[in-house]
């Protein structure tokens, strides 16, 4: 085992590079100056859209749902956020500061500045190459717009393929292990094997049911679990007014010097810190990597942008909300030389789950309940990120298998549960390592193709804005290497 770990660990330091970096990160820098930094420029159209308009009623909403789709852009969203707020904003932000020290989280904010632009990207991609699968449901993602728009079948299939594959990784072992470590650590005596199982019966329960079951669960689960953390994380920040500015303080100095985090307390390098804030940055949103917009991909609509400006806020609210709350929780409650061990030597210190949890107990909240508040919260945001990828892995495994995707798709739905309870039994350090692989197959080939295609999406988004007629494809009826049954 320790054998395998070094072997994936070596490949994660190869794929994660400086080229990963210049790809990531270079084409969100690309596509705000191609969209002509709208994330500035738009950034009230597009919450008045998106946010605001949820709470108009129906006759008096400016961006009204219609045109076709499987479910509604909200319901979308839900899905999609189920993906991505969850173990990657929690967890993963205490393993940003953890193991790249708390200048990681500076860089978490300026991958999702850009990672803005790179998922409305993606998404109007998704959507306007769109088609459907034998039984008339919206088939799309990535492997659409790189078979449809760059003509390049087998991309197509490659990153399908490790989408199948890695949602295993990324959206399912590893959020039930961190589901089940939260749970352990309240409670250390707890049967981590029957934690996985009693959560696959229910993941089983949801997904069983394909996207409008997931779409409907998640419209209920997501925003009251998003509500319990913001109440939460807001009522720390509060009780610790004065602490605030020494944690903002420690954010920017780790940010950019290696020298010195504060205190006299040795800090990380400063490209570790980018390394990090980059990895769990895109892990906790997501954009760039190809996932979300399979989420949004049946989303109703009559222009690809309207879908895609909730994809705007969802990277928005994950990475400058809420990952700047639980940060800064951190930060504020955990005494730095707890924290510092971690990123000075990764087999010391703590991080993770356990380093959230122990910032809630450390709270006003107190021990028992902040830490079983934390606990469950990390427990259910992980199920129902397994709920999320488990949509997601199942497209992919769809379009690998063409006509019969339909047919067969029921076995990945089946097969997401043993991993479930694998995940949750498993080991923490090898499972990030295989997720974070899993991440750069996926990114790299999704963000060149993506980028290659922007014209396509820079025009549909400047007739949005110019209030042109969206013209749909001409082919977007299906796939050509699907047959209607």
């Amino acid at each position: 085992m320790q054998a395998l770990e070094d072997f994936i660990r070596a490949i994660q330091d190869w794929v994660w590079g400086p080229p990963a970096w210049a790809i990531l990160l270079g084409g969100g820098i690309f596509l705000t100056f191609r969209f002509k930094g709208f994330q500035i420029r738009h950034f009230a159209h597009i919450m008045d859209v998106t946010i605001v308009d949820m709470f108009r009623k129906e006759e008096n909403k400016k961006s009204p749902m219609t045109g076709q789709g499987d479910v509604s852009p909200w319901q979308a969203l839900m899905t999609s956020f189920s993906g991505t707020m969850g173990v990657g904003t929690l967890a993963g932000t205490a393993t940003a500061i953890g193991w790249g020290g708390p200048g990681a989280i500076f860089w978490m904010w300026v991958v999702g500045f850009f990672g803005m632009a790179t998922k409305v990207n993606e998404i109007i991609l998704t959507l306007h190459f769109r088609s459907k699968n034998s039984k008339g449901e919206v088939l799309s993602g990535p492997f659409a717009y790189m078979e449809k728009g760059l003509g390049k079948r087998w991309l197509a299939l490659f990153f399908a393929f490790f989408g199948a594959i890695g949602a295993f990784g990324i959206g399912n072992m590893v959020q039930a292990n961190s589901a089940a470590t939260a749970l352990a650590h309240m409670a250390p005596d707890i049967n981590r094997v029957l934690v996985g199982v009693v959560a696959a019966f229910f993941i089983g329960l949801v997904i069983i049911g394909g996207i409008k079951s997931i779409a409907n669960t998640m419209d209920k689960v997501i925003p009251f679990l998003a509500i319990v953390l913001m109440v939460s994380t807001v009522a720390i920040f509060f009780s610790s007014m004065s602490e605030i500015p020494y944690a903002f303080g420690l954010i920017f100095r780790g940010a950019f010097s290696g020298q010195s985090v504060g205190g006299g307390v040795a800090g990380v390098a400063v490209m570790y810190a980018v390394r990090l804030g980059l990895q769990r940055g895109i892990f906790s949103n997501e954009a760039g990597l190809g996932s979300s917009p399979i989420a949004y991909a049946p989303a109703k609509t009559d222009n690809p942008a309207k879908p895609a400006f909730w994809g705007f806020f969802e990277v928005f609210f994950d990475t400058h909300v809420l990952c700047t709350l639980v940060a800064i929780v951190i930060l504020t409650q955990v005494p730095l030389e707890v924290i510092q061990p971690s990123f000075v030597d990764r087999s010391i210190g703590m991080t993770g789950a356990p380093l959230f949890i122990y910032s809630f107990q450390n709270s006003f909240l107190g021990n028992y309940f902040g830490g079983w508040m934390t606990a469950l919260l990390i427990a259910t945001f992980g199920f129902t990120t397994v709920i999320g990828w488990a949509y997601v892995g199942e497209k992919c495994f769809e379009f690998l298998l063409g006509k019969h995707g339909v047919k067969y798709r029921i076995i990945y739905r089946l097969l997401v549960l043993p991993a479930t309870v694998f995940g949750a039994a498993g080991g923490v350090s090898l499972i990030w390592a295989i997720a974070d692989v899993m991440n750069a197959f996926m990114a790299i080939p999704n963000m060149i193709s993506a980028l290659i295609l922007s014209g396509t999406a820079a025009k549909i988004l400047d007739g949005y804005f110019k209030k042109e007629k969206y013209v749909p494809r001409e082919d977007a009826h299906g796939y050509d290497h699907l047959q209607a049954e």
